[in-house]
């Protein structure tokens, strides 16, 4: 086989690939903006050089609760190790001060003259044994308490007020963490996607929102927020400035009976920070919508919050959710395998300001959309019509009883003529 080098000049080959690369436009893609919240409902935020870390001492319960589930086992299970270490050292030094340890001490238990202060409490590993037995209630019967030592008893009731206190402190936190309302809210979901299209009339900003229990959430409220950075007249940046926009609702209110999935919709009017934005400028808007849902469990009571996000990249122009909710033997059923798919439908490209000063960009879009639907129909029943038509004709042509046979006819001057009929 012939190299390719020798076929083919080295100093060629290097020229016609320069040549296409300077040919090529090179397009830099636009830095992703990182989010404030993503899609999971999780803040993007870090928290950093904080001085004052012993406010978090302060609150020590809400501490525990937000911490890992490894790093509150471990300090739990520490908290124990060291209080019946630390009981165990109290209860050696009681029977140490009193003469227990002492090997040359001959006592009997019956005796009215002198009695230790724990029996059978001699080294350190048998008051560990006894300050376990104290601290969770576990009697063997092997070591008990005599009224020989008031300071014993002391400790005793101590012990007692420590181990309740870190139990109580204990099962709380395990009861506040599996019964978080983040855990409630992993059955709320959204859309991946929103869209813009036109409802009554006007450009609305649409999402979708459902969930998936059957217990529902009662007094559900849905907020949307805009996060975008500003500056002002007097020049201040502002990172992270939010503007609430109103949730198109009959009722006034933004509570929503969520017992199926529903289409959240925002009438982008001049309240809207939407309403000078086009299609084509929405592609280089550097704002984020916020979504936040909110309501009370209805098994537990617990207040809880679900949130989302959309992008200007996930937002669909023109674009409308297609309907999931069926009736099907007198049942409301939901297909979710349908929850975030979207049908292209006629909207204007145009911004809702430019569409409330010329009402007629509307009409004209709906004209066109109703001209190019009536074209395709044209074109898919001509398309119907050609294709029968062949299928006719390849079947008279393959099968041979189904062609018209040949009939003459005598004329009455005797000649013969042929005709097919």
């Amino acid at each position: 086989m012939l190299a390719r080098k020798s076929i083919i000049p080295e100093e060629y080959v290097l020229a016609r690939i320069a040549a296409e690369n300077l040919r090529k436009p090179r397009v830099r893609d636009r830095p992703r903006k990182a989010r404030f919240i993503a899609k999971n409902g999780a803040c993007n935020l870090a928290h950093k050089n904080i001085r004052e870390q012993g406010r978090f001492l302060q609150d020590i319960f809400t501490t525990l609760v937000d911490l890992k589930w490894r790093h509150t086992l471990v300090i739990f299970t520490m908290s124990f190790l060291c209080s019946w270490l630390l009981f165990a050292m109290m209860w050696w030094l009681v029977a140490f001060a009193h003469g227990d340890m002492d090997p040359s001490t001959e006592y009997n238990t019956n005796s009215t003259k002198w009695a230790p202060c724990v029996t059978c409490v001699r080294s350190f590993t048998s008051a560990f044994l006894f300050s376990i037995e104290v601290q969770v209630t576990i009697g063997f019967g092997g070591r008990m308490m005599t009224e020989e030592c008031p300071l014993a008893i002391t400790v005793l009731i101590l012990q007692n007020i420590v181990g309740l206190i870190i139990n109580a402190v204990m099962l709380g936190c395990i009861f506040m963490k599996t019964a978080q309302a983040h855990r409630r809210a992993e059955t709320l979901i959204f859309s991946r996607q929103a869209v813009i299209a036109v409802r009554n009339g006007k450009l609305c900003f649409m999402f979708r929102v459902g969930d998936l229990r059957k217990s529902m959430i009662i007094s559900a409220s849905v907020r949307i927020q805009v996060v975008r950075k500003t500056t002002t007249p007097e020049g201040e940046v502002i990172p992270i400035h939010q503007v609430d926009i109103p949730v198109d609702n009959p009722i006034e209110s933004n509570n929503i009976f969520l017992v199926a999935p529903l289409i959240i919709c925002h009438v982008i009017d001049k309240r809207s920070p939407l309403y000078d934005i086009s299609a084509a400028d929405l592609a280089l808007q550097d704002l984020e919508l916020i979504v936040i849902l909110e309501g009370v469990v209805e098994t537990t009571g617990i207040t809880t919050q679900a949130r989302t996000s959309y992008i200007a990249e996930e937002i669909l122009w023109g674009h409308r959710f297609v309907p999931i909710v069926t009736e099907e033997e007198g049942v409301y059923a939901v297909d979710y395998s349908k929850f975030g798919n979207t049908v292209k439908v006629a909207a204007p490209r145009c911004s809702a300001r430019e569409l409330d000063e010329k009402p007629s960009i509307l009409i004209q879009t709906l004209q066109k959309s109703e001209l190019s639907h009536q074209n395709s129909l044209r074109k898919r029943n001509s398309m119907r019509r050609n294709n029968s038509i062949r299928r006719s004709n390849s079947m008279r042509r393959t099968n041979p009883s189904l062609m018209v046979p040949k009939v003459q006819f005598i004329t009455p001057e005797g000649s013969q003529s042929a005709s097919e009929t």
